[in-house]
């Protein structure tokens, strides 16, 4: 018996996603060809244009991990609820954790975010990274986080 071929063109993978979800999502393998090595990520594409909201980056998590956190913040927007860039929020993560959606630079988002960039064949978007924190509740850009975990969620974005 011969098995069907699965295999499609990416570009068309993420068309059906958007298409069945609204939304589609990227995971990108980590890249030990630069100094330091740049964790893996996992990313949405198609938030601006369902939710009005920036696609959004998290480091450090699996691409499963990562959807089910994708599928409650679009739950979220879905609802209504308004979600502030650059500010502190509880209430996301479990036991009171802080977290923050951090604007990233342009340049950013064109050089790490190339799925979403070529989807929207070159036209501009906003996107926002995800800091979520460490065991011990501190964020990535706060002096107590755990050191061990800096490579596993580099800040790409801009953080005031």
């Amino acid at each position: 018996m011969e098995l069907p071929d699965f295999h499609i063109p990416h570009a068309e993978k993420i068309e059906w996603m958007i298409e069945t979800h609204g939304w589609a999502m990227e995971p990108v393998a980590a890249r030990t060809d630069t100094e330091p090595p740049l964790a893996g990520y996992v990313y949405t594409i198609g938030y601006p244009e369902v939710f009005g909201f920036p696609d959004v980056v998290v480091f450090g998590l699996t691409p499963a991990a990562a959807r089910g956190l994708f599928d409650m913040i679009a739950d979220m927007l879905r609802g209504g609820t308004e979600i502030p860039l650059g500010t502190e929020l509880v209430g996301l993560f479990d036991n009171e954790l802080r977290c923050l959606f951090a604007p990233i630079a342009d340049d950013v988002v064109r050089e790490l975010l190339g799925t979403a960039v070529a989807w929207r064949k070159g036209a501009p978007f906003a996107a926002v990274q995800l800091l979520w924190p460490d065991r011990n509740g501190f964020l990535p850009t706060e002096p107590g986080f755990d050191r061990r975990m800096v490579l596993a969620q580099p800040v790409i974005a801009d953080v005031g």
